[in-house]
Parts: structure tokens; sequence; C-alpha cells
């Protein structure tokens, strides 16, 4: 199964998991979430119904997670210590950031870009409104594996707003790969396939920038359709998405979390998420 080739020089931001691993609380369970049918979304711009390709904001990190964990959610279980932010796209729209940071927000990812053909309008103003106000923040991109290959899609996000830079308040991209809000779940591809075009996409940001993509995904859908690929752990942070109040299991390979999303509505606007860890090292994982 094609694997995410490793760099000439060892990534510095791989240093970081002895530290975060210590965060690490006997409140995280084990326990795969159950399957559930799709339940009626609360109202909330994150949780509309089935997006659609003629959606000008498009899909959004935890647009899978937040259609079927409905019967699962609760007050998240938080480890110590772990730091509040959230993740925002163009369904947010004009975002209150100094509000965000009153409420405890110290990060935020941006969705930047999706598939080779969509740039996200809302995406410097609250690319720039989470730095202005204070905030580590980082961009991402929605993954389209069906409609160009991994390096053209690295590419266009790259060249759109997900450039890493080493100064300490930029976080590295995000590829958020979960199930297909506009048709199979797996894009149509096998697990090799998508293992390949993955490994392609984490390589060819790398090579852009020198960080290998924080990858965004939830269990379910990674062991699934990567057939349970562990190799990307050696190389790729996870943002893991569970909206239930413990984190469960990870996705094959991950040993540790560095972000996770545990819920789409809460005190901060978008994404309720937390960094296994404090500010400092956030700042240290920043670069």
């Amino acid at each position: 199964m094609p694997r995410s080739v490793a760099p000439a020089r060892p990534q510095r931001t791989r240093r970081m998991p002895a530290v975060l691993t210590a965060l690490l609380t006997a409140a995280m369970a084990t326990a795969t979430p159950a399957a559930a049918a799709p339940a009626p979304a609360p109202e909330h711009p994150r949780t509309t119904p089935r997006v659609s390709p003629a959606d000008p904001h498009g899909a959004w990190a935890g647009y899978s997670t937040g259609q079927t964990a409905t019967r699962q959610r609760g007050p998240a279980q938080i480890p110590a210590g772990a730091l509040a932010g959230t993740d925002v796209s163009g369904h947010q729209g004009t975002v209150d950031w100094p509000a965000a940071h009153a409420a405890g927000a110290r990060f935020a990812y941006v969705k930047a870009t999706e598939g080779t053909d969509f740039r996200s309008d809302s995406f410097r103003s609250q690319y720039d409104g989470a730095l202005a106000a204070g905030m580590v923040r980082g961009a991402y991109h929605f993954a389209l594996p069906n409609s160009s290959s991994g390096a053209q899609q690295a590419n266009f996000f790259v060249d759109n707003g997900g450039m890493w830079v080493p100064d300490g308040r930029t976080l590295p991209g995000v590829l958020d790969i979960e199930h297909n809000p506009y048709g199979p779940t797996c894009y149509g591809l096998d697990p090799a396939a998508m293992s390949g075009w993955l490994a392609e996409f984490s390589n060819t940001y790398h090579a852009r920038t020198g960080r290998f993509p924080v990858i965004y995904t939830t269990a379910s859908w990674w062991n699934r359709c990567t057939g349970a690929n562990p190799d990307f752990a050696a190389n790729n942070p996870l943002w893991v998405a569970r909206y239930a109040p413990e984190i469960g299991q990870l996705p094959a390979g991950w040993n540790f979390h560095t972000f996770w999303q545990h819920n789409d509505t809460g005190p901060l606007p978008g994404g309720q998420d937390v960094f296994n860890g404090n500010l400092e090292q956030l700042i240290a994982f920043a670069g």
C-alpha cells in the first residue's frame, strides 16, 4: 500500500509527540462511535442538510460528523490544560474575532480551498481577523480525491492561502478528508488508490512548505476508506473529529492526537476544537 514518503531531513514538529502524549488523560476512552441514522440537524450554519455542489461556500471541516453525531453529543471531557480554538469557513461569514478570543479561543483554522476550483471568499478576512485578535491561525483544504490529483490539490491549496511560514503564528496547513458530501463515501476510490492520493497530497505540500500537513478526519472514515492505513501517523499530525463526550478510538496508526474537534456548536464560532497542549506548545507547533 502506498506510503507517504519520508522527508530528506527530519520534520521539526515531530518532536512534539512526547510532550503531547503526556497530556492525554484516562478520560479519553477507546470506544468506537456507533453508527447512527442521520437526525435533524440543530439550527446552526455548519449543520445544514446535505451540501449541494452549487453551495457558494462548499463543504466544511466536520460536515459529515455533524450529520451523524447528534445522538452522541454531550459535554466533552476536555483534558486539563488543553487549549480551546475554533475552525470556520464561508458558512460563518464575518466573524467577531475579538469576542471569540474573549471566549477563550487561542487558535483558529480557516477554510481556504476545496478541490481545485473553489476559493473561499471569506478566507482572507477570517484568516487576518483571527491573527489581529491575537490567535495563532492556519488554513485548511477540503479534499475531493475524485476530482483531481493529490499534487494538483496541494498546489492549489498552497497557492491560495495554505502556505506555511515559520513565524510562530502560522499553523501548518490541514488536509480535511472525510465522508464525501457530494457522492460515495470514499469518493469512488479503493483503499490503495485513496492512500496513494493522500500520500501525493502530503508529499507535495511538504515539498512546497517544508511541513507535512495536518490530517483532519474521523476514525470511521479513515479505517474504511484507507483500509486502516497506519503509515501516515509517522509524519502527519492528527486532527480528529468526534462529537461525543470522549475522543474515542483514533484512526489507525495514530496513538495521540494534536487537535480534537468535539462539536460544531458552542461558545465559539464554527467548530469547537482543542489543542492537545498549552499555549507555549501551540506556538512551538506553529514553528
